[in-house]
């Protein structure tokens, strides 16, 4: 197998990157989710904010996870199987899910803060907030297994994981975190004892937690993770919340234009992926010494980036006619005018996140850290953001 696609040529890249976004169709059916739920989401307004804070939230930590998985593949210190594995392989996944609490709380009380500026809410929202991003993200730890599980068969099967899993399981840890919020949503405000079944998900994640610390506190890739991971992480927070204010913009400029929400979970995907492509064959190039820790190498990296950013056009022209035909809109005028809007959501939000992707992998890998904390979690989160702000500035543009 050729370590990280260094031989490959820029139609080789072209097709196994295409396949990989070929997954963010997925993502049509979790907008398409959204666009059924609307009236659920309307009926409070932390609940479209908080919706991208949490789907960007589990694809940050789905992307810590596919980006260690990658280069240890690569590497030789972890083994394609469930069983039967490396110890770091078992400290990472318990690393993993004490993270996904830490940020999930960091992320609810960030969101406390933008609520009370942006989102008309008050203090008296936060269990409720608390409640449900603790438990739609407790719920969405079934994604974790899944994503592994897409890891080792990938390289099992002489596919380059850095290229494939993150894509792949982007997408579909959309739809699910997706299902799952709009679930814990119905179950909070319509469920009989709703407040009550939530928290008690959320609880079980926390006593999951005290579980798992006292074993882990003096395993060094343990420790390691979690350190490396939280700074970025608690970035994170801040950001994705960022995004759902952003978004809650876009909820009461296009009301209920449809096509725009059956199409946003799919362009946050799709840009998010784009430079998970770019930034995760980087760092494994680096760790292979086949890419110099220096921005001008980026030179060396451009079969890589623009293989990434042609098959990203593409899928946005194919985003744009399904997200159209599924609510039965479609019109020459209609696609014309969404795709216009698409493109240039694309220009910006792809050329920035290529640049972010590349330079932290530089960044990091120079400072003596390990890029694969560093680079997903930081590039999808941004990632989210700069789409969001970039597809409001495109409709804007359009009107």
């Amino acid at each position: 197998m050729t370590h990280a696609g260094a031989s490959k040529s820029f139609l080789g890249m072209f097709k196994e990157t295409s396949l990989a976004y070929f997954f963010d169709i997925g993502g049509i059916f979790a907008g398409f989710m959204v666009a059924s739920q609307l009236d659920v989401f309307q009926l409070s307004p932390w609940a479209i904010a908080l919706y991208p804070a949490v789907v960007s939230a589990k694809g940050v930590i789905g992307g810590l996870l596919s980006g260690r998985l990658g280069t240890a593949l690569h590497l030789g210190i972890v083994y394609p199987r469930f069983f039967k594995n490396t110890k770091n392989f078992y400290e990472l996944i318990q690393a993993l899910i004490v993270i996904t609490l830490v940020t999930s709380v960091a992320m609810s009380c960030v969101s406390l803060v933008f609520g009370y500026l942006f989102w008309e809410i008050t203090f008296a929202d936060f269990p409720a907030i608390l409640s449900v991003v603790l438990a739609t993200m407790a719920l969405g730890l079934v994604i974790t297994l899944l994503t592994i599980k897409v890891a080792f068969i990938s390289f099992q099967r002489g596919l380059d994981p850095d290229i494939v899993v993150y894509p792949v399981m982007s997408t579909t840890a959309d739809i699910i975190i997706t299902l799952f919020y709009i679930a814990v949503l119905n179950i909070f405000f319509f469920g009989f004892m709703g407040p009550w079944i939530i928290a008690a998900i959320a609880f079980v994640h926390v006593l999951l937690c005290f579980y798992i610390l006292p074993k882990n506190l003096r395993q060094l890739e343990f420790v390691k993770t979690i350190r490396e991971s939280i700074a970025t992480l608690l970035f994170v927070a801040f950001i994705v919340n960022v995004t759902g204010t952003v978004l809650k913009d876009i909820s009461n400029f296009v009301e209920n234009r449809k096509e725009v929400y059956t199409v946003y979970p799919a362009l946050i995907d799709m840009v998010g992926d784009v430079g998970s492509v770019v930034g995760s064959t980087a760092t494994t190039k680096l760790a292979l010494g086949l890419l110099s820790p220096s921005f001008s190498s980026i030179r060396n990296h451009a079969k890589n980036i623009f293989s990434a950013w042609s098959a990203s056009i593409m899928m946005f022209v194919i985003l744009a006619v399904l997200s159209l035909t599924m609510l039965g809109l479609f019109s020459l005028t209609s696609f014309l005018s969404l795709l216009l809007i698409l493109l240039i959501t694309n220009v910006i939000a792809v050329a920035a996140i290529m640049i972010v992707s590349y330079a932290v992998s530089i960044l990091t890998f120079s400072k003596g850290l390990d890029p694969d904390n560093f680079v997903i979690p930081i590039e999808s989160s941004l990632a989210d953001s700069l789409t969001t702000v970039a597809l409001l500035i495109a409709l804007l543009m359009i009107g």
